[in-house]
């Protein structure tokens, strides 16, 4: 291990925001750093009583939001992203040390989440309707009809720990500008970088019960089938999601969920452009991410050249301690996680699976591994590993190829390296998955863009615009004139 940087300082007591109130818990528990073993933060179990107060504090908060004019919504966002950008410092610091994630991976995520906010503040002042013309028909003749959008009330939002300042704002932002209140439950395994989030809304000047604050896993349950909810926002694995799905009842939802990071590297590709991407979206965030490349698959001409090269470019990766900027590699969020991909990669080697780099744990921590001759029975290959591992598999024909991918039960990002737009296309009509990326990994998003999934990878899309509206309602006005 890494020697250690700066003095261990006494771990934080996080706090609940309910009904503008910070609000200490009973039970708390300790949030661990992944690579140092140390308490980082100390976050209270909310109870069944305190997801009562918070919702009861935001169904009181929903008409005000709705109230609140487009531009002073605007306004209240951009406030907070000029707050994130002076604490960017401090928020990234705790990111990592909750999460193991690299420092500059975790300094990344605060620059992007500014974007988040600010998008979500644009959109504000443009959430519009649409006229519908009703003189196709002699009974709608002469009148006028009109969509209008409002907000849906009360969202829930529940958001995981591999991204959890950014995907937090993905809940809080879009539901404000669209003027719903909203119930955020954090993940417990990085609850005090969300805290960190929801006092720069507070100290916004966010209404009183616009936003509320829950830890733990007791009271999620209990928020996705409350009555008071009227939409729910959901990022995390499919197994959860699908929970959700089955536990909501009527209400509308929105879920991203998990996927396996296909990426084809055609025969016209240029190995060059490929590799190092492939190598950098397969390690990244040490693998945690529903999009990470995990799956390459390569035409036959082009195999044995791209592995290498691969396979070169992931061993100038570093591994190491997430608090140094030489990083590039930090811990998985915690032993476990390690120990099930560690076990993940030796089944596949004890099925015939050759280990190319990597493949080791050390504590929390996996060596950026790949992967050759994998079967697609393996799970490394069929489930999310959530883990710095990247299998690599050949093929001589596309279609069988790109019917397997469609016939996969996940549907996140595709990604295709090809230098012809008629290859690039005839993918993009083939592949029934949420989004393909042209000459670029599966991991590719930028966050004014649609991002979901079809299938186990979720319902609904992400991105300000159409989160909002999701998280508004249409209401038909007919004028008989």
């Amino acid at each position: 291990m890494a020697e250690l940087k700066g003095a261990a300082a006494a771990p934080a007591e996080i706090k609940m925001l309910i009904g503008g109130a910070w609000r200490r818990g009973g039970a708390l528990q300790p949030v661990i750093d992944p690579y140092r073993g140390e308490t980082v933060t100390m976050a209270p179990e909310s109870t069944a009583g305190d997801l009562d107060d918070a919702l009861e504090a935001a169904v009181a908060a929903k008409t005000k939001m709705a109230a609140m004019p487009g531009y002073e919504r605007e306004a209240l966002l951009n406030r907070v992203a000029e707050l994130i950008d002076a604490r960017a410092g401090e928020i990234a610091e705790v990111m990592t040390r909750e999460t193991g994630k690299a420092i500059k991976d975790a300094r990344a995520e605060v620059v992007r989440s500014q974007d988040t906010v600010r998008l979500a503040a644009g959109e504000a002042i443009r959430i519009e309707g649409q006229h519908v013309p009703l003189d196709g028909s002699a009974m709608g003749a002469g009148k006028v009809a009109i969509l209008l959008r409002f907000p849906v009330g009360v969202v829930a939002g529940i958001t995981p720990f591999n991204a959890p300042f950014n995907l937090a704002c993905h809940k809080i932002a879009p539901a404000l500008a669209a003027g719903n209140a909203i119930v955020l439950k954090a993940p417990p395994q990085s609850p005090g970088v969300v805290a960190k989030l929801v006092e720069l809304f507070v100290e916004a000047g966010a209404p009183a019960g616009a936003v509320n604050l829950l830890f733990g896993n007791a009271v999620g349950p209990l928020l996705v089938r409350d009555p008071r909810v009227d939409f729910i926002s959901f990022t995390g694995s499919s197994r959860v999601g699908a929970e959700i799905k089955a536990a909501s009842g009527l209400k509308r939802v929105a879920l991203e969920l998990g996927g396996t990071g296909p990426t084809i590297v055609h025969a016209d590709a240029s190995i060059e452009e490929a590799a190092p991407i492939c190598a950098r979206n397969s390690m990244r965030l040490a693998g945690q991410s529903c999009i990470s490349v995990q799956n390459v698959y390569v035409h036959d001409s082009l195999y044995d050249g791209f592995v290498a090269q691969l396979v070169a470019e992931v061993k100038k990766l570093k591994l190491g301690d997430p608090l140094d900027e030489a990083t590039d590699v930090g811990t998985l969020i915690d032993a476990a996680a390690a120990k099930r991909v560690e076990h993940w990669v030796k089944s596949a080697a004890a099925g015939g699976a050759r280990v190319l780099t990597g493949g080791r744990r050390h504590g929390a921590q996996i060596e950026p591994t790949v992967l050759a001759d994998v079967t697609p029975a393996m799970h490394v290959v069929c489930d999310e590993v959530f883990g710095p591992v990247v299998s690599v598999q050949r093929y001589g024909d596309l279609d069988p190829l790109l019917a397997a991918i469609s016939g996969a039960p996940y549907g996140l990002h595709c990604g295709i390296f090809t230098k012809s737009l008629e290859t690039a296309m005839h993918a993009v009509r083939a592949l029934k998955v949420g989004g393909v990326i042209v000459n670029g990994s599966s991991t590719w998003r930028t966050d004014q863009l649609p991002y979901g999934g079809i299938k186990a990878s979720g319902i609904g899309r992400e991105g300000p615009r159409y989160a909002i509206r999701d998280m508004t309602e249409e209401r038909l006005v007919v004028f008989n004139l």
